[in-house]
């Protein structure tokens, strides 16, 4: 039986061998310490060689990044932990903050460092990408010329956006700016695009309504949903919309499109402002400081259409800011509306009146236009915009009384059915086929002869027939230009909507 003695005798040889065989290597590590910590950020010494976006490991595994390298170095927390105190050490790693990428995070929430929020397994990540990454190159930027439809008739006839576009939606608190942006998700579903909604410094419920539109509407097997929600540290919510956009460009690399929403960028600014008096940089206007431009800029200009050579892709931004009072002249609106391809502006007193989507056509534009439109659309919207408008300055008019001409009677019976037929639901996304042949039947004058409250009813049965005609029928009413015999096919199914929703025999008295 062999004993202990005899056990060591044989292993003891063994391991002489192993260690003279050993060479021994040094091991460098950098080490500092915290100095202060609180609200967010802490500051470092001792780490001289720590580089800009440096991602620093703290105590009880939280994460940081170094934002100013001073003499002591200004880091933004990544988390909370009760071993945060002065003197604790700190490790510099040398490497910069990656988030997971990949297929495998479509269908899943997570926080902007790419953990579960939804009780899931780990991601299953291709691999990890840095969340700063540059943007594309004007030579690798090709022409805006796809269309992106959100499923919003208001939009898609007036303010079409393409893909690899960056189109603000600006207006004040409640004004439904979430629900035009989760209607743009959900009319992707079944299409060619990813979708990414980031949501920062949102109330739980809110971010839990949004998931549960998404998973009804069919569209969360697709879409990504990355939370820095109001009860998060800051510093994850001033992460959020960088991480959203590095998971997004994942697939415009590779040929395909995505979208990415952000909601919203002023309480991004916010966050950002915060940190940044906490760190005692310079305040500049209302308080911000001097790179809030370019923190957007940075961000909203990784959003493009790229060339062939680049695999084509596209990534679509979608950005979401709130004003005050419809002050759209207040210092971080002006900086986004610089930065983007154009607005789309919802009015609050518009919403109060019952007009949803609560577009302000005066002041919404898209500075790709026509160029990202259907050409079906196109056609039949070239003069839409225009004779609206002028609807609205008549309506004014007709306020005050007294007796209108002919034209003008009919010029406002017209744009009534104009504006009803551009009345929406919520969740309720209009394919092109059907936006198509409500703007044909609103041009051959067949809508005139609805009353106005029977619009609705006349858009439901349109609906109704164009699906009974299948989907590859009424997909040819969207695609290429129409011609007289998809015209009068498209007459037919509007005048059989319009008996019955209760066509009369002439156009409706104003």
């Amino acid at each position: 039986m062999t004993t202990l003695n005899d056990a060591l005798d044989a292993w003891v040889p063994r391991a002489m061998q192993r260690l003279a065989g050993a060479v021994p290597q040094p091991s460098f590590e950098s080490v500092g310490r915290i100095e202060a910590v609180g609200d967010g950020i802490a500051r470092v010494s001792g780490l001289p060689e720590a580089r800009a976006d440096e991602l620093l490991l703290f105590p009880g595994g939280v994460a940081g990044l170094t934002v100013d390298l001073d003499a002591e170095i200004g880091c933004v927390l990544l988390g909370d932990s009760p071993e945060l105190a002065s003197g604790a050490p700190v490790h510099g790693t040398g490497a910069v903050l990656r988030v997971p990428v990949g297929n495998g995070v479509m269908g899943r929430v997570l926080d902007p460092l790419g953990n579960p929020l939804d009780g899931g397994p780990p991601v299953a990540a291709e691999r990890r990408e840095p969340v700063e990454r540059p943007a594309p190159s004007i030579a690798e930027r090709a022409a805006v010329s796809e269309p992106l439809l959100t499923g919003t008739a208001i939009i898609d006839a007036m303010f079409p956006i393409g893909r690899g576009q960056r189109e603000l939606l600006i207006g004040d608190r409640a004004t439904g700016k979430t629900a035009v942006a989760v209607d743009a998700i959900l009319n992707q579903r079944g299409g060619d695009v990813w979708c990414v909604y980031a949501a920062i410094g949102q109330k739980s419920s809110t971010v839990r309504a949004v998931i549960e539109a998404l998973r009804r509407g069919g569209a969360a097997d697709r879409t990504l949903v990355v939370v820095a929600g109001a009860d998060t540290p800051p510093g994850l919510q001033w992460l959020a919309p960088y991480a959203a956009v590095t998971m997004a460009e994942h697939f415009r690399d590779r040929g395909q499109h995505a979208l990415v929403v952000i909601d919203d960028l002023t309480k991004h600014a916010a966050v950002h402002r915060q940190l940044s008096l906490l760190l005692r940089r310079p305040p500049g206007r209302e308080a911000y400081p001097g790179d809030v431009f370019y923190l957007h800029a940075r961000l909203l200009e990784r959003a493009a259409k790229l060339v062939p050579g680049k695999g084509g892709g596209s990534l679509t931004a979608l950005p979401i800011a709130e004003t005050q009072a419809g002050n759209l002249s207040a210092y971080i609106p002006t900086n986004l509306i610089s930065i983007t391809d154009g607005q789309v502006t919802l009015d609050a007193k518009l919403f109060q009146e019952g007009q949803k989507p609560a577009v302000d056509v005066g002041r919404s534009v898209s500075r790709v236009g026509g160029r990202a439109q259907p050409a079906p659309l196109r056609g039949l919207a070239e003069t839409l915009r225009l004779d609206y408008a002028q609807f609205l300055e008549l309506e004014v008019f007709t306020r005050f009384g007294g007796m209108m001409d002919e034209k003008t009677r009919k010029a406002v019976a017209h744009g009534q059915r104009v504006r009803a037929l551009l009345a929406q639901r919520h969740l309720a996304p209009q394919p092109l086929e059907l936006q198509v042949a409500q703007l044909l039947a609103l041009a051959d004058g067949t809508l005139d002869r609805v009353p106005v409250e029977a619009v609705p009813r006349f858009r439901a049965a349109l609906a109704a027939l164009l699906e009974g005609r299948g989907a590859a029928q009424a997909a040819r009413f969207a695609t290429g230009n129409l011609g007289e015999s998809t015209r009068a096919e498209l007459r037919a199914l509007a005048a059989e909507a319009a008996r019955t929703a209760g066509l009369s025999d002439e156009p409706e008295k104003a």
